[in-house]
């Protein structure tokens, strides 16, 4: 009976772990378990009105797409966007747009409840949506043989933390 409550206090461990993570460590992947999802907190050097940096890695690829998510006015959105093999230095806005795999409202739900995503510091969202990313995929430099070739889904659920 002891070593009983023992397997499951520690089965019970992970979950409340996952259960007490703050959104800026949490890691979250899609249906099919093909994307991962990682969010950090922005580095403030890199950019001032950042609120997440955001990683996304393709299974059974080297492809790692590069991101970040930030506050928008004069209507308060979390918008969020993400690149592949972005150049470094001074880019023209036509070598972004080709760049950009992404772009839009980053949308969170927990209990039921859709949201924009959590505030640094809050409980990481049970779910991640990020409308519209198969199709920004499958049209981007992202997709293709040894990129990623598996479609995704928008909805991408918690089930980590850093």
């Amino acid at each position: 009976m002891k070593a009983a409550a023992i397997l499951l206090l520690g089965l019970a461990l992970p979950s409340a772990a996952i259960a007490e993570c703050k959104q800026e460590k949490a890691i979250y992947a899609d249906r099919d378990g093909a994307y991962e999802l990682r969010l950090e907190a922005a580095d403030p050097d890199e950019a001032a009105s950042s609120s997440y940096r955001l990683i996304m890695a393709v299974k059974n690829s080297t492809l790692k797409l590069d991101g970040f998510v930030m506050g928008s006015e004069p209507v308060d959105r979390t918008n969020g966007i993400l690149f592949n093999n972005c150049p470094d230095g001074d880019t023209t806005g036509e070598e972004i747009q080709k760049c950009t795999v992404w772009e839009g409202v980053v949308y969170s739900s927990s209990g039921g409840k859709i949201d924009l995503l959590p505030k640094t510091g809050s409980v990481a969202a049970a779910e991640i949506l990020l409308p519209g990313f198969a199709l920004g995929l499958v049209d981007s430099t992202a997709w293709g043989t040894g990129k990623a070739t598996v479609v995704p889904w928008d909805v991408f659920s918690l089930k980590g933390c850093q």
